[in-house]
């Protein structure tokens, strides 16, 4: 009778150990691939991530650029909302650059030549462009949304402060895909030098090397033909140069670059938007009215993450970003190995080429997904 006893015990605890080890198997199993979308906005390239089955997004740190950070945020807060997508955190970031100014702009273009995008400065197009012009607004003024105003509130944390509790929640296992100025990265690396060092990886769309015209049709081109006497030019680097040097040079475990090079052979057309709002929701609604033929900037960045496997030519380069005011103010400095000045600029893999059927065929999987159940 004891003998027994001690055998039906032992088989009780044999079968707890199982349990508990085919339950430790199966959250390993289901674990997704965790990320921070930093941003000023909110766009097609955030939903890919958003919808995608495998990527658990841990919030949307946001800052100015394209526009005012609290425009951006309202915009993140309602595509969110109509992706039944509201649990996931908007966390508002920087408002202003670090030292660069609107009026530092203004007086860099006095000197040096007519900058094609200011984002939230931009007052006119430099030439004749079928782009529509953004109001110019002051930085808390928030613009009515075709798709509507949000229902939903930001989250009252600052997003350098969020980025850095995120990578010491998870060590070793976010990625932070950054379209944006990184206003937000360099101010959560100075607060804590451990940051960048504790994220997964960093992946970037920003700076530009030697991007030419690839699409002939006329919408495509135009957005090529700035970088033809001013290849090291690009939004992100230029809105906020300092942010983008100190970012670029921490120590991140892997970077990879997007730079704006692959995106002239990319072209957001009618037809892919209309392959990408298939299925009629609340969240295609959107991407079926929006404005057609921009490059895949962002898009690019998110694409790669999901299926590296997309990138075609890519190279290892040691990037920076200039930041003495002159004519390379924001521009995007570039070094092979051993031609680095070696004063903190890191190694990267720069992106020059994707598999553009490819990154579509992703897209438009990504976007033809049934939406969640509404969330809280």
């Amino acid at each position: 009778m004891i003998l027994s006893n001690i055998l039906a015990k032992k088989g009780a605890c044999f079968l707890f150990l199982l349990t508990m080890l085919a339950g430790t198997f199966n959250v390993q199993a289901n674990a997704k691939n965790k990320v921070i979308l930093d941003d000023d906005g909110f766009a097609i390239a955030q939903w890919m991530l958003v919808q995608d089955p495998n990527t658990e997004v841990l919030g949307i740190t946001i800052m100015s650029g394209n526009m005012w950070r609290d425009a951006n945020v309202a915009k993140a807060l309602r595509w969110l909302e109509l992706a039944n997508r509201s649990d996931i955190p908007v966390v508002p970031g920087a408002i202003y650059p670090l030292l660069n100014t609107e009026k530092t702009t203004e007086l860099w273009e006095s000197l040096y030549g007519k900058i094609v995008w200011k984002g939230a400065w931009q007052k006119a197009w430099v030439e004749e462009t079928d782009q529509e012009l953004p109001s110019y607004l002051a930085w808390d003024e928030i613009p009515d949304f075709p798709e509507g105003q949000p229902h939903t509130k930001a989250s009252s944390e600052m997003a350098a402060t969020f980025l850095i509790r995120k990578v010491r929640e998870f060590p070793g296992e976010v990625s932070i895909i950054a379209t944006g100025p990184m206003t937000n990265i360099a101010l959560a690396q100075s607060l804590d030098p451990e940051f960048a060092s504790l994220a997964k990886e960093l992946i970037y769309m920003g700076g530009s090397l030697n991007p030419r015209q690839v699409l002939d049709n006329k919408p495509a081109s135009d957005f090529a033909r700035e970088f033809i006497n001013s290849p090291r030019r690009e939004f992100n680097f230029i809105w906020d140069p300092e942010a983008a040097s100190i970012a670029l040079r921490a120590p991140w475990k892997k970077i990879v670059m997007v730079p704006v090079d692959p995106s002239t052979a990319t072209q957001l057309t009618p037809e892919l938007l209309a392959a990408m709002s298939q299925r009629k929701n609340t969240m295609t609604k959107v991407i079926e009215d929006k404005e057609p033929n921009f490059p895949l900037w962002d898009e690019i960045a998110s694409g790669i993450y999901l299926d590296p496997s997309l990138i075609t030519d890519s190279k290892e380069l040691y990037i920076d970003v200039g930041t003495d005011f002159g004519p390379s103010y924001g521009s995007t400095l570039s070094w092979s190995e051993g031609y680095q000045p070696g004063l903190g600029e890191r190694k990267q893999t720069v992106v020059f080429g994707v598999d553009v059927k490819g990154l579509e065929a992703q897209m438009i999987k990504l976007m033809n997904l049934p939406l969640p159940a509404q969330s809280n």
